[in-house]
């Protein structure tokens, strides 16, 4: 935090700092010394743009003239200042400016040793008259020592910028708790005198033991062996340690309040948001700040202090990332470093057995493998040294920030959070994506083919291209839904090795060989084999109530590298489903997470569940939550390109069960077969049962079978599926297992 508190001019800690229209401070003593004058031929410049106030109070009468001489001292608060001219003055040093934003197009020619550009003082022209006693001082400007942009001066001199008040507190209480932590602990149980410095602190005992004291009287043995042993406390008067440090109190506790700059009776109440200051009543009261955004200073006070710790949050996350990105690097280092000599071991052992041939290649290769080291080592030390300066600057800044929120001065505060919150936000920015990643990795790609003949001697280098690393499965990825699977890899990190695709094998669930079959997550579309850099698979269609082995690998030009390893992955006991509202009809009403269907039409329209089926025993249920003035629901199977704004079974894409109150009746191609006794009522259920290892389908109506099964031969894939009118509502039960008995069945009518 040391270096937030420097002055950029004199490079010490602050004195009597002042904020620039900026925001940036310097020490009131060094803005003294880098205030210039105008030249003479822009003080002489027309009026263009005018000031957005009235023209600055004229001195009081009786101020010595000597206040238009040249020197900069004359621009202090302390100095006479002039009167006259108030109009046209104002003019020219809003010539000076931005939009009246106090920021200057005038460019000093010269630059001083500590980076600040100055401008020596230009001569009257000979003839000039002298200056008119009373008139004004010459038209001044001061340049920021950090970002160079130049702010123009009026009457009142450097008295115009505001005093920071909360930095010098802060500063005067980094001094003294930085005096007070040079008084260090002393050990409680030495014979010497003076006492040693205490190496540690034992929490249980709660005693400062110095090294020496800790072995003779506190060994790490026997009952002491379970003590923690800590680092020896700050002094209470140092910062981060205990104690108010200067602060806790309210605001002006033990401080005299701050007063308005332009009115030394009255203190601030109010906080000006169009110009960023705190007011006082009389400010306001005059006028000046009659169309301004005007609110509580104690409301924005409490506001900017939220903004500039949520802020904060931010930059604390980063820091901490960069902390352990430092670890992290420093780890690279020595992996790079055991790597490089593994490397070169095993390219001296390649060479000694191509003694005579390789005798003079030998040097050629192991200088390039030290370059490439020496160039890794390189950029990781940059790193390093980028990184640790931006944590130095962050952290300096962090806890600069956190000293300013300690602070109760609510003008004080308002006056700096802004440029602070900023600050913050840009210090967060500038950890960029990639910033805290390691530039090279601590690998070396390069392999050394000792297989050529020896008239290829000459030509030996080490092979750019390596087959793929083995893929590591995503297990917290890899995932079964019904008789689905998905499976996710992805390559190991630091590994630099291109990869043209990857392979997935999976075997037939039933103990056999295994098998190409890839999809892609987005479209489920299969191929027996593909190539491409895809890491997420989902592979449909299978078996329920199998297990399934699956693997993968990956394959560049120079061949297919290893298997990863096999994953087990277990379908589904029973089907789990619901409607599907994407291919549903538009009248359909869905609701209970897709699982209750109801109808907004009078004409039936059907909806499908999001299953398919193609193999195995499937069972669900429908109960009937609404049925009123005797409607057919019809109940059933379909593929997926039924026509759905009719009854189900109509067309050939559908086989179902329609039923009333009294009556059932199968259809299939809108032929009606096999009616029935017993229909629905409101608190039915009707179950549907699909066996594709026998073909056929079966319905029952509260547990009791509706007739032989209904339809024979049946082959393909098929989606559940229901239609009803406005006049019924049913909810889909799922996941049930087959029934075991049934009733029998009831025979049909003739």
């Amino acid at each position: 935090m040391e270096e937030e508190l420097k002055c950029p001019v004199c490079g010490s800690l602050f004195r009597e700092p002042i904020i620039l229209p900026c925001s940036h401070n310097v020490c009131l003593p060094c803005a003294r010394t880098i205030a210039v004058q105008t030249p003479e031929s822009e003080q002489h410049l027309p009026p263009l743009l005018h000031s957005r106030g009235p023209a600055p109070p004229a001195a009081a009468p009786g101020a010595g003239p000597g206040a238009a001489a040249g020197s900069a001292a004359c621009l202090d608060s302390e100095s006479a200042a002039g009167g006259g001219g108030g109009g046209d003055h104002a003019d020219k040093l809003s010539l000076h400016s931005e939009t009246d934003s106090g920021y200057g197009s005038y460019t000093p020619s010269l630059k001083s040793p500590n980076g600040v550009r100055v401008l020596p003082l230009v001569p009257a022209p000979p003839g000039a008259a002298a200056a008119p006693r009373g008139a004004g001082p010459p038209s001044s400007s001061l340049t920021c020592p950090q970002c160079h942009r130049s702010a123009s001066l009026d009457q009142r001199g450097l008295r115009g910028f505001q005093r920071n008040r909360l930095l010098e507190a802060i500063v005067q209480r980094y001094q003294q708790g930085r005096a007070a932590a040079a008084a260090a602990a002393k050990c409680q149980l030495c014979d010497r005198s003076p006492p040693e410095p205490a190496a540690v602190l034992c929490e249980q005992c709660e005693v400062l033991y110095c090294a020496a004291c800790q072995l003779r009287c506190h060994p790490a043995r026997g009952p002491f062996a379970k003590h923690r042993l800590t680092p020896p406390p700050a002094h209470p008067g140092a910062p981060g340690g205990g104690g108010d440090g200067g602060g806790g109190k309210g605001a002006g506790g033990g401080r005299k309040l701050p007063t308005c700059a332009e009115h030394d009776l009255e203190n601030y109440s109010m906080y000006c948001v169009s110009c960023r200051s705190p007011v006082c009543y009389q400010c306001l009261e005059e006028g000046k700040h009659n169309k301004h955004d005007v609110k509580a200073l104690g409301a924005m006070w409490k506001q900017h202090k939220a903004q500039l710790s949520q802020a904060l949050n931010g930059v604390s996350d980063k820091a901490k990332e960069a902390k352990e990105f430092l670890v992290q690097l420093k780890n690279l280092l020595q992996q790079i470093q055991e790597n490089g000599l593994d490397y070169e071991a095993c390219l001296v052992a390649q060479c000694d057995a191509l003694v005579d041939a390789l005798t003079r290649q030998k040097a050629k290769l192991l200088t390039k493998v030290t370059k490439e080291r020496e160039h890794k080592l390189k950029v990781v030390w940059d790193q390093i040294n980028h990184c640790t300066l931006k944590l130095r600057q962050s952290t300096g800044l962090m806890e600069y920030c956190l000293e300013v929120i300690k602070e109760n001065d609510p003008s004080g505060f308002l006056q700096i959070s802004d440029a602070l919150i900023k600050r913050v936000q840009v210090s967060q920015e500038q950890w960029v994506k990639g910033a805290l990643e390691p530039k090279v990795s601590a690998e070396f790609d390069l392999t050394l083919d000792s297989e050529p003949l020896l008239q290829s001697i000459h030509q030996l280098d080490f092979i750019q291209m390596k087959l793929p690393p083995v893929p590591l499965l995503q297990l917290e990825k890899c995932c079964t839904r019904n008789n689905s699977v998905t499976l996710a890899w992805r390559m190991p990190p630091l590994s630099h090795n291109p990869v043209e695709g990857y392979i997935l094998e999976l075997d037939d669930g039933d103990g056999g060989q295994f098998r190409v079959r890839i999809s892609f997550s987005i479209y489920l579309c299969f191929f027996e084999v593909y190539v491409g850099k895809e890491t997420l698979c989902t592979i449909d269609g299978l078996h329920f109530n199998s297990t399934y082995n699956a693997r993968v690998k990956a394959f560049n030009s120079s061949g297919v590298g290893p298997y990863s390893k096999t994953v087990i992955l277990q379908t589904s006991d029973v089907a789990w489903f619901t409607f599907d509202p994407s291919s549903a009809h538009r009248d359909i009403v869905l609701s209970n997470d897709n699982q209750t269907a109801t109808c907004n039409s009078y004409d039936d329209r059907v909806v499908l569940g999001t299953a398919a089926f193609s193999k195995g025993v499937h069972y669900w249920e429908l109960h009937v939550d609404r049925y009123d003035n005797h409607p057919d629901p019809a109940f059933g199977i379909a593929r997926i390109n039924v026509v759905k704004d009719m009854m189900l079974g109509k067309d050939d894409k559908a086989w179902a069960m329609y039923v009333d109150n009294n009556r059932s009746w199968f259809m299939h191609c809108n032929s009606h077969t096999n009616r029935t006794e017993g229909g629905v009522s409101k608190g039915a259920t009707v179950g549907v049962l699909l066996d594709l290892n026998k073909h056929n389908l079966t319905f029952y109506i509260n547990g009791q079978q509706q007739g032989p099964p209904a339809f024979e031969n049946i082959e393909g894939v098929f989606m559940p599926a229901l239609s009803l009118n406005r006049n019924v509502q049913v909810t889909l039960h799922t996941g049930l297992e087959v029934p075991q008995s049934v009733k029998q069945p009831k025979l049909p009518n003739n």
